[in-house]
Formats: C-alpha cells, structure tokens, sequence
C-alpha cells in the first residue's frame, strides 16, 4: 500500500481498547508522525490541551467523559482542528449527532485501513490547506466575532462584554462557559453537563462552581440580578440561557 508521505503533525488517539490505539498509533508512526495514546476521556482532554495536536482520533465509548462530549469541549473553543470519530456506534443516529456536534468525519469498527490512512491524510492536508489561505488573509480580515441580547455585547474577538455591569473583560473560562450557554439557547444544560464539557470533568468538581458563574453571569448581563431575564434556573433540570 502506497500514502504518499505529509508533513510531520502531532495525532492524538483517543481510544480505550490498547490493541486498536497502537495498531494505529504504529502505521502513524511509520508514515512520520508523532502519536500520543489517551485511553479515557479525562487523559484525552488533558492531552488536547497540553499536546496540541493537529488531529485527533476519537472512539465515542470511553470511561470517565464519552467521545460526544469530548467532541462538544473541544469545538467550543477550537472549531478547525480536524476530528475523526472511529466507533462501533454504526446507527444513521450516532453519524448525525456526530456531525451536528462538529465532527469532520465518522468511520465504523471494524474498519479499513488503507481507508483510515487515506482519510487521515486528507483531513490533514485540508487543514493545512485551511491555514495557509487564514494565513494570507488575516491582514484583510475585518470581522468581529460578537454576540448581542438585550442591552448586551460580547465580543469573542477581545473577551469584553459590554452589559449592565459595564464593560467587563471576560476570563477565557467565562467565555468558554458563555459558547456553550449561546450555542444551546433554549435548552436546559445540567449542572453535570455544564462541569463535564466546560471544565472536562466528570467528577472532582463541586456542582458549587457552576452555581458561582451564574451568579457571577447574572451580575454582568441582567438589569434584575434577583429577577433574572436570561440566565434561569430550572428546578432539577439546571440552567437555561435564553432571549427573545
């Protein structure tokens, strides 16, 4: 089998069965690049944030935090690097989810390899493709990444807010927090879910802390900090962001 040769990049495997994970990690390793083994949810975040890959190779059933969620963490803060889902999950189903929650492919176990390999280098040119022309462009570029409700601003650009509390520099947690709230609207989020894809943790973690940054929201963003208008609190179901 012939794959013509890329340039080196750092793959990240997420995966809890060994045998696949260094099955893979060796014919990645033969094409030149650099691998690193995550064999549940928790080592897999962990290792995203401090290794930097430029792919990561995703299972789905994983101990401590599911692929899904690990996917859904990873895109509120990084939209572009490349994630390929491999699962024995192999329902239509689990394919939408996947590529709803930002997937850029999906493959079923047992799989082909010459496939993988191929899919693998494609997803890694096209992002390398992605970069230059961003690269090029980026002197041009005049767009403002920002977000209004009621009398308030957010602008991901420079992490301020303008609101009722006046202008407030947002911390890198609050704005993580802040995506997630925007890209649900409408939809209650547990105090569970909150702690699992905002912090990427299941566990060790006070559901306190999630209580502290809505309080903390509710300060900046309502006219009626004790009579909240956008950031609710729903009996056993947790928090809701939502505005007309």
């Amino acid at each position: 089998m012939q794959v013509n040769a890329i340039a080196r990049k750092r793959i990240l495997i997420i995966e809890d069965d060994l045998h696949i994970a260094e099955g893979i990690e060796l014919n990645l390793s033969l094409l030149g690049h650099d691998v690193k083994i995550a064999q549940n949810g928790i080592e897999g975040l962990e290792a995203w944030k401090q290794w930097c890959p430029h792919l990561i190779i995703l299972d789905l059933m994983l101990p401590g935090i599911d692929g899904m969620q690990i996917l859904k963490s990873i895109r509120l803060e990084d939209e572009r690097l490349p994630i390929l889902i491999l699962s024995a999950k192999v329902e239509p189903s689990d394919r939408i989810d996947g590529f709803l929650d930002g997937v850029d492919d999906y493959m079923t176990k047992p799989f082909s390899l010459e496939e993988f390999l191929l899919r693998i280098k494609r997803l890694l040119t096209r992002d390398q493709w992605q970069r230059e022309q961003d690269d090029s462009l980026i002197s041009h570029s005049s767009e403002q990444k920002t977000y209004s409700f009621g009398a308030n601003n957010i602008d991901f650009s420079n992490t301020r807010a303008q609101c009722y509390a006046g202008t407030i520099q947002l911390t890198e947690q609050e704005i993580k927090l802040l995506k997630l709230f925007i890209i649900n609207k409408g939809k209650p989020l547990s105090r569970s879910k909150l702690l699992e894809i905002g912090w990427g943790y299941s566990k060790g973690m006070s559901t306190r802390t999630v209580d502290n940054y809505i309080v903390r929201f509710r300060r900046y963003f309502e006219e009626h900090p004790k009579d909240p208008k956008y950031f609710k609190s729903r009996r056993s179901l947790g928090y809701v962001f939502d505005h007309e």
